[in-house]
């Protein structure tokens, strides 16, 4: 982790988030995702792929719960319980809030993700749990849980901004290239509405990290070294994920 400065003027923060999070490595540049856009991942490689991401995602859940026990207000735990329960199956109302939507058992992401894995031959009991996870795939679970739902606030706010900043920075768009090559010259059965529907989400909240990093900034009791050492931490944990990814697929290129 990278040495981070103290500041107390607006300004200098964001120039300090631009150099230690915005243009963190994984955000500019993952190995990973840049080849998966060619739409060459054999089936074994597919197959890891959808594990792993499996994984993650269903411990996301773990973690978005206790970021809405550690939310420190009113306003924060209910934007918490916005994605917790949107994961679970609630689907946005006109308004665009999960108050008034509604409840499916196949609107939950995980089911979404489940029934992707299905068209790779993976049954429910092959994905999503802990024991499948590699370790750089479980550091990354770790983390989130460690500075995402973290109660400290500007902890919190700058793992969040990062996950924001990461999800929406493109990587989505080159999973979805990737897969629909495949799709079309391969699987043509494999459902895209996962990652299409998550693509469409981030897009949205891409307009909004910017206004939710000044309205951290503007809190009493805010730290932007914990922001910044936050953000930073969670994107070398991001990092960890793709490179996991990138390093067992280069194992199974050397060992063939």
């Amino acid at each position: 982790m990278k040495a981070v400065t103290t500041t107390n003027n607006l300004t200098e923060f964001e120039r300090a988030v631009a150099r230690s999070i915005d243009r963190h490595p994984i955000v500019s540049n993952n190995e990973y995702t840049k080849w998966f856009a060619r739409g060459e991942a054999t089936l074994e490689e597919l197959r890891d792929f959808t594990v792993q991401f499996s994984v993650f995602s269903h411990l996301f859940i773990e973690a978005q719960l206790r970021k809405c026990i550690n939310a420190p207000d009113l306003q924060s735990y209910r934007a918490g319980k916005e994605i917790l329960l949107n994961e679970l199956g609630v689907t946005f109302a006109p308004s665009g809030s999960v108050e008034g939507g509604t409840f499916r058992f196949t609107a939950g992401h995980f089911e979404w993700l489940a029934h992707f894995a299905a068209t790779l031959d993976l049954g429910w009991s092959e994905i999503g749990k802990r024991r499948f996870g590699r370790a750089s795939t479980l550091d990354f679970c770790d983390a989130l849980m460690s500075w995402y739902s973290s109660e400290d606030e500007s902890t919190a706010a700058g793992a969040s901004y990062a996950i924001e900043h990461w999800a929406a920075a493109g990587f989505w768009k080159e999973l979805i290239a990737g897969l629909r090559a495949i799709k079309k010259s391969r699987i043509p059965q494999l459902p895209l509405g996962f990652w299409t529907w998550h693509d469409a989400l981030e897009e949205n909240h891409a307009a909004h990290t910017s206004d939710e990093l000044r309205e951290a900034f503007a809190k009493p009791s805010f730290s932007a070294q914990r922001f910044l050492e936050a953000g930073e931490a969670m994107l070398d944990a991001v990092a960890g994920f793709w490179n996991g990814l990138h390093s067992a697929r280069n194992s199974r290129l050397i060992a063939s």
